[in-house]
């Protein structure tokens, strides 16, 4: 039976918000049109329009209302940023700038920072040979200086999550926060599997507001497990390589890679 993957971010949204406890967790999201994206500027003050569809934050943009300014619509698309006096300049350029396909509109989380540059952390969550849940790996994903996206392959930063959090708290907040988002990577799997049976592999983006709470951007089931190489301890990504190889995605030969 072969692995199944899960495209569209509505629907993996919508699984998330059929689970009791993790809706409070997963920021407000709409489709995108005019009245969405006006309605959440003003209540939120920042939102993000992605595809339903894409990867590595491909055709993301971050969109700003600041009441009061001379030029309160602001929305930056990959290094480009465009400054507007009125919602429909700012939505006519919007909508001309975004890809031509259907978009979602979510409340923005204003994210941690780490050396004046955002970051997330992502969750990887595998069926273990057991055939159970389990939290496999974390990393940190440090935003470049220029975009607002913090994918690796859109120019992030993958570093250890302790990292980024060091600053911030010590090391036993550290450790705790750590175990909290273990204990939320599998609930998030469970969740889905409940909607898509056949998933074996979950990849869960993480903003931590400045309260710590965190947020579930997005989930992604066809993660990058060759990120984890980037991380100092290679039993990590060892680990999730083998369970990886047991459900299928690897086959047993590619064991060569190992790091």
């Amino acid at each position: 039976m072969s692995i199944q993957r899960v495209h569209s971010k509505k629907a993996k949204t919508d699984a998330l918000l059929a689970d009791p406890y993790l809706q409070e967790f997963v920021p407000d999201t709409r489709s995108f049109n005019e009245q969405t994206v006006r309605e959440m500027l003003v209540k939120y003050g920042m939102i993000y329009v992605k595809p339903v569809k894409g990867t590595y934050g491909k055709g993301v943009i971050r969109v700003e209302y600041r009441a009061g300014e001379e030029e309160p619509y602001f929305f930056q698309s990959g290094e480009s940023k465009y400054r507007f006096d009125s919602f429909e300049r700012m939505y006519s350029k919007l909508v001309s700038v975004k890809r031509d396909r259907a978009y979602l509109s979510q409340q923005g989380i204003h994210l941690l920072t780490y050396k004046k540059r955002r970051f997330d952390l992502r969750v990887m969550v595998q069926k273990n040979p057991a055939n159970r849940w389990e939290t496999t790996g974390m990393i940190g994903r440090l935003s470049h200086p220029r975009k607002i996206v913090t994918n690796y392959h859109s120019g992030g930063t993958p570093l250890p999550v302790e990292s980024l959090l060091s600053p911030s708290l010590d090391s036993e907040q550290v450790q705790d926060l750590m175990e909290k988002l273990r204990e939320h990577g599998v609930k998030v799997a469970g969740a889905l599997e409940r909607k898509f049976p056949r998933i074996k592999e979950i990849g869960v983006d993480v903003a931590l507001d400045d309260k710590f709470k965190p947020w579930i951007l997005e989930v992604n089931t066809l993660p990058d497990v060759y990120l984890f190489l980037k991380l100092p301890k290679r039993s990590v990504f060892r680990r999730m390589y083998a369970y990886a190889v047991a459900y299928g995605r690897y086959a047993a030969r590619k064991r060569k890679h190992r790091a």
